[in-house]
């Protein structure tokens, strides 16, 4: 299994609106990078879910439903999506600041790459996000 985080900002698409319609596609990723990691998500794999810009902070725990396809919001065949679905929110959110000021997660892509849309993480570095979440 792998481990992976998303980013969306809660005016476009929130933890809450997630949950209530319990699986979307994600889409709108047109970065190659994110793009490749989109690629290499494999059904069951977990995903850590990030409010950006408001809020700043992982706030839920997804899983990837099904494995990319193309992108429906276009017809360009570089980009692609994947099914996810939650599975339960973080019972106390965990900000980037708290990420930030913790020494197993100081270099993790969210602090490296702050604009990447869509990254792995490795088991221990998600499971110490969600232990902080609990």
């Amino acid at each position: 299994m792998n481990f992976w985080l998303v980013k969306s900002e809660p005016i476009k698409y929130s933890w809450d609106k997630f949950f209530k319609d319990g699986r979307t596609f994600w889409d709108g990723v047109r970065n190659y990078q994110a793009r490749n990691n989109l690629k290499a998500m494999k059904e069951g794999d977990l995903v850590l879910f990030y409010h950006s810009n408001e809020g700043k902070a992982v706030v839920g725990i997804a899983k990837v439903a099904k494995e990319f396809y193309q992108d429906p919001t276009t017809n360009d065949a570089n980009w692609v999506v994947v099914d996810l679905s939650p599975v339960e929110p973080l019972k106390n959110s965990v900000s980037l600041e708290q990420i930030k000021a913790d020494e197993l997660l100081k270099d993790i892509g969210l602090v490296r790459q702050g604009r990447l849309s869509v990254m792995e993480l490795k088991a221990e570095e998600f499971d110490r996000i969600v232990e902080m979440g609990s």
